[in-house]
């Protein structure tokens, strides 16, 4: 059986705190239908949660550290030191972690048609609020003669984060993104579908492990090969932790903090004005107002970070009430207990 070093699989000593006895900490690699492998001292284990975990909802994501009884179940989910959490897709308003304990996250985008600053700007609000470190790796540069005009692009609103241009095909930037990942250092791969990150990761490990497919010609769109989230031991060192395609990024539960990395420029503007209270709207002496005449500040740059901003104070609406109707539906439920105990007796 194949053992596993710990630390190259990023536990902390702190960790062991929270352990009880006859525990023994393992790292969750895949979730298959309500099912784990995690990665233990010992080698591969199938673990799942039991049933008293489930009915409170317990959170286990891909990156996890879970500690596990000798009977393979899960006593508890670790402390986490970073997640990667959006709303979840569609309408409903609930929390879906992508990935945790991820001290890097590599926002992989073509260059090409996927090319779109506005969603690069959002996943850089959730990397900042997760805890993680964010950095851009744009892929298939060998696709275009001169890819750096696209490139400028993208470091006008990815202020201050590490921009990577490679090809998985001719190996362009991918050795110089690899040595990010040292050991015990965990990296995700975060990105639309088909823009090459499964195929960055296989050349990474020097075999075809990950399912790949082409991309159609018209829109660069892939066709999700990719159907899990898994957590890759590189050779080497370092780990990765490879996703399917995300067709929308919702946020979730963001504070201002995370936002104001990510629109450093606009929040250093906004300093500026007159007034604390600035809407950036109308206001006499608006240093944002004076960027955009001037031509320092683009439109579309402002418009996003208002977007953004509109969109977090819609979540933290949604998020409230979801927590009143709960902690209400707690509440009815404790009432009949309390009633059924009181006729038992």
């Amino acid at each position: 059986m194949h053992t596993f070093d710990l630390g190259e699989l990023g536990f902390e000593p702190g960790l062991a705190e929270a352990l009880e006895a006859h525990q023994i900490p393992a790292r969750v690699a895949v979730e298959h239908r309500g099912q784990y492998v995690a990665y233990a001292e010992h080698g591969e284990l199938r673990v799942r949660l039991p049933g008293r975990l489930r009915h409170e909802g317990a959170d286990v994501a891909v990156g996890d550290w879970v500690a596990v009884a000798d009977d393979a179940v899960v006593q508890a989910v670790l402390p986490r030191r970073s997640a990667i959490v959006r709303n979840a897709a569609g309408f409903a308003t609930s929390a879906q972690t992508l990935a945790a304990n991820v001290d890097v996250a590599f926002v992989a985008t073509s260059l090409g048609p996927d090319l779109e600053p506005r969603r690069i700007e959002r996943y850089l609000v959730s990397i900042w609020e997760s805890g993680a470190s964010p950095e851009i790796v744009l892929t298939k540069a060998d696709r275009l003669d001169d890819p750096w005009r696209l490139v400028a692009e993208v470091e006008a609103v990815a202020l201050g984060v590490p921009v990577h241009v490679v090809s998985a095909l001719t190996g362009q930037g991918c050795d110089a993104l690899r040595h990010r990942l040292t050991a015990g250092t965990t990296a995700v791969l975060l990105g639309s579908s088909g823009v090459g990150k499964s195929t960055l990761v296989n050349r990474w490990l020097g075999q075809e492990l990950l399912a790949t497919a082409e991309t159609r010609a018209d829109d660069d769109e892939g066709r999700h090969t990719t159907t899990r989230r898994e957590l890759i031991l590189l050779p080497g060192g370092g780990l990765v932790i490879d996703t399917p395609g995300l067709r929308e990024l919702q946020l979730w539960d963001v504070g201002e903090a995370a936002l104001g990395e990510a629109f450093a420029d606009v929040e250093e503007l906004a300093g500026d004005c007159r007034f604390n209270d600035c809407s950036h709207t109308r206001e006499p002496d608006c240093a944002v107002l004076a960027a955009l005449d001037s031509g320092e500040l683009p439109h579309e740059r402002l418009d996003s970070w208002r977007k953004l901003q509109k969109e977090l104070r819609a979540v933290a609406l949604r998020h409230d009430a979801r927590l009143r109707k709960e902690e209400a539906r707690k509440w009815r439920l404790r009432v009949r207990e309390g009633r059924a105990r009181a006729r038992l007796r």
